[in-house]
C-alpha cells in the first residue's frame, strides 16, 4: 500500500447524511455530520429536523415520522449549530454527493442562508474509481470493506461515507486535487 501523503493528518473534512421527508431539496428531517482530522473521527452529531411541510413520504426508508420531527426545530434554527460543525474544514464528502448537496443548498436557500462554500467529495465515484464493484451503493461498498451499516440512518450511512473515503486515501486513492502532487 502507499503511504498516506504527508498532507495527510492534517486534513480535515466531514461526511454527510440527509434524510428527507419529500421530494422537495429544502424537506431535510434529519443530518448527521462525522467529522474527520486525518485518519480519526474526531465528532459525530445527529440532529431531527422539523421539515417545512408535515408530509413525510419517505418514513417507510428512514424510520422518521411527524411525531418524531414535530417538536424539533426548523433547519433555519438549527443551521448556527451545523454551520459551526462545518467551519474550518477541507472538504464536505457524501455518498451520491449530488443528492446531499442539493438537499444543504435547498435547506439553505429556502432559510436565507448561504451554503458552505467547501467543495464535495462523492464516495460513489471514489467507490467506481477505486474498488470497481458491482454496484457502487452503500451497502454493496460497505459490505465490501466490512464496514458495519445500518442504511437510511443518517448516522451510520455518514459514518460508512467517512471511512469509505478513508479506506481510498489508505490505498493512495480518492485524493482531492489540492492533495495530488502536480504532474511532471
Amino acid at each position: 500500500m502507499p503511504p498516506w501523503p504527508e498532507a495527510i493528518p492534517m486534513l480535515k473534512f466531514a461526511a454527510i447524511d440527509f434524510e428527507t421527508a419529500d421530494n422537495g431539496r429544502d424537506s431535510a428531517c434529519a443530518l448527521a455530520i462525522v467529522r474527520v482530522q486525518g485518519q480519526q473521527v474526531i465528532q459525530t452529531s445527529t440532529r431531527l429536523i422539523r421539515p417545512p411541510r408535515r408530509d413525510i413520504f419517505y418514513s417507510y426508508i428512514h424510520g422518521i415520522t411527524w411525531a418524531d420531527v414535530a417538536d424539533q426545530p426548523t433547519f433555519r434554527e438549527q443551521w448556527p449549530a451545523i454551520q459551526e460543525e462545518l467551519a474550518d474544514l477541507d472538504f464536505l464528502v457524501a455518498h451520491n454527493a449530488p443528492f446531499d448537496r442539493s438537499v444543504l443548498y435547498g435547506c439553505c436557500e429556502k432559510a436565507g442562508y448561504e451554503p458552505p462554500p467547501h467543495p464535495f467529495h462523492c464516495t460513489v465515484r471514489v467507490a467506481r474509481q477505486t474498488w470497481k464493484l458491482s454496484s457502487n451503493s452503500l451497502p454493496i461498498v460497505s459490505a465490501h470493506l466490512g464496514i458495519p451499516l445500518k442504511h437510511h440512518d443518517p448516522t451510520s450511512d455518514a459514518m460508512a461515507c467517512a471511512r469509505i473515503l478513508l479506506a481510498a486515501l489508505e490505498r493512495g486513492e480518492a485524493l482531492p486535487p489540492f492533495l495530488r502532487a502536480p504532474r511532471r
